[in-house]
């Protein structure tokens, strides 16, 4: 059975390198099952927000929490997926992606039935049995989603999974990528530097001040998350919300 989404909360959260204050003091609620995407300039802490949610790092101050429970440490309820795809290439895809159920225990009909569930949803079903070197950009950082999923996290992070795409593959990628958090009922998220993909994916938009990093925009755009489609970008109520979001990060 699924995990259930579950909602994230941080309170009074700060973080500093050295003496360098890096994020915050900051509040943040997000309710279970949002994709919340978070932008702003270089610098202002967004990759600190997600490392402190994932576990990677401890705040300086304040507290993290998923679903209640104190963040401490990484767990396979928080799946992250990086800007670059870190597949093991000797490993096939489908090896790849049932990973987490293999260290889990899993037998191996059913972790291989869990990976193949997974890389049907993204697209991938065809290439279970290739190498990560035998596909391109866009298809490994697919099958780098579908490894997150089998670990049925109750959590997805993803930093800037898109940044190293051409426009084309990135576009057709972020579509994918509604289409897969729609079907899988998860909290996420998405952390970018282009405000077209934040409102194009976002059920919520923030906007980060630079360091130290402090939210100073966060609205929910004009439009259904059902209503993400190629022809939404040129709908006059996308391209207002997407120009009052460039003026938050120019501000």
């Amino acid at each position: 059975m699924a995990s259930a989404a579950e909602p994230v909360l941080l309170r009074g959260v700060a973080h500093s390198y050295a003496a360098v204050q890096a994020l915050g003091p900051l509040d943040l609620e997000v309710a279970a099952g949002e994709l919340v995407a978070l932008v702003g300039p270089s610098g202002c802490g967004k990759t600190t927000l997600l490392g402190l949610l994932a576990g990677f790092l401890t705040p300086t101050a304040g507290e993290v929490l998923v679903g209640g429970a104190r963040v401490r440490a990484p767990g396979p309820e928080r799946g992250v997926v990086f800007q670059q795809p870190n597949l093991y290439p000797w490993m096939s895809v489908r090896e790849n992606v049932a990973l987490g159920p293999r260290l889990g225990g899993a037998r191996k009909a059913a972790r291989h039935a869990i990976a193949d569930e997974q890389l049907a949803r993204v697209g991938l079903a065809d290439f279970a049995a290739a190498k990560p070197y035998e596909l391109s950009g866009g298809m490994q950082q697919r099958a780098q989603i579908a490894r997150v999923l089998a670990n049925d996290p109750t959590i997805m992070l993803l930093d800037e999974p898109f940044g190293a795409l051409d426009a084309l593959t990135r576009e057709r990628l972020q579509a994918e990528l509604h289409r897969v958090w729609l079907g899988s009922g998860k909290t996420a998220l998405f952390i970018t530097h282009s405000v077209e993909e934040a409102v194009f994916l976002g059920t919520r938009v923030l906007v980060m001040s630079p360091r130290p990093g402090r939210i100073v925009f966060d609205e929910r755009p004009p439009f259904a998350p059902e209503e993400r489609t190629a022809a939404l970008r040129a709908d006059p109520a996308f391209v207002a919300f997407r120009e009052r979001v460039r003026a938050a990060i120019r501000e």
